[in-house]
């Protein structure tokens, strides 16, 4: 199996335009296949207008034909919220999704991407919060194949270090490690923040106690939404995961995947 860049947004996700014919041909351009992981957060926080909903039936009835050659699976990016647990198993029943990414982007039901979320909010305090979610929704989500960028917290955080430093929050990150590891459950390395030397070195003590928790397989996810976005620093993603032995993986009819060259 090729390698993949499994986190990807096409137009069926509310904050993306990108056309999948765009997504395709950039990702065939840098010899990648593809995953569309397109939103779904029931419950979306007032915060926002956006709904991040979308039709499965329609989004399968699109795109599966474009599955065809092996160079695409279609997945969903499930938000991940203790009052949608049902709803989120209901909805991945519905297509034969290949792939099922789990994220937390809401903390008491407010949107992490914006600065009023943080507002009067102590560090130390709000990410324990995070993690602990994270940890809880995994254990109550245990059909999902994989968990999305585990410091999705700190791209938006108004704090002077926004970092989720493993130093200063190694209890709470052990405890999310040790359910991914428990339940079988991948994490991703998403490639957003891996551009510049800071994200590399604040997720590589989070890769290594991964592996030494008995972890063993990533997915790598450039979180794209436009087409200059796909396999963003995905070079640095897999020289991340060999360094600490970790196997680079994809998901087809939910079944994982290694990927070679």
């Amino acid at each position: 199996m090729m390698y993949f860049d499994s986190h990807v947004h096409t137009e069926f996700s509310a904050d993306s335009e990108m056309k999948a014919v765009d997504a395709l041909r950039e990702a065939a351009k840098q010899g990648l296949g593809l995953v569309f992981t397109e939103h779904l957060d029931y419950d979306y926080p007032s915060a926002g207008t956006e709904e991040f909903i979308f039709d499965p039936e329609a989004y399968w009835a699109k795109y599966e034909p474009l599955r065809a050659d092996g160079t695409l699976s279609l997945g969903v990016e499930m938000g991940m919220m203790a009052s949608a647990r049902e709803k989120n198993a209901a909805f991945v029943r519905r297509v034969p999704f290949d792939f099922v990414l789990a994220s937390i982007h809401f903390l008491d039901v407010k949107d992490l991407y914006y600065p009023e979320t943080f507002e009067g909010r102590e560090k130390c305090e709000m990410y324990h919060e995070y993690f602990t979610v994270m940890r809880d929704e995994i254990y109550a989500h245990p059909f999902i194949n994989a968990l999305a960028h585990i410091d999705y917290i700190s791209r938006n955080a108004p704090f002077d270090n926004p970092e989720i430093s493993y130093g200063d929050f190694s209890d709470d990150i052990d405890a999310v490690l040790r359910a991914l590891v428990e339940t079988e459950t991948t994490i991703e390395i998403n490639t957003r923040r891996l551009c510049a030397p800071r994200g590399i070195k604040e997720l590589a003590p989070v890769c290594r106690r991964y592996r030494q928790l008995g972890g063993r397989y990533v997915t790598i996810g450039s979180d794209a939404h436009v087409p200059e976005g796909v396999g963003r620093c995905y070079d640095g993603a897999r020289e991340l995961a060999a360094t600490f032995d970790l196997t680079v993986v994809t998901f087809r009819e939910q079944k994982m995947m290694i990927c070679e060259n």
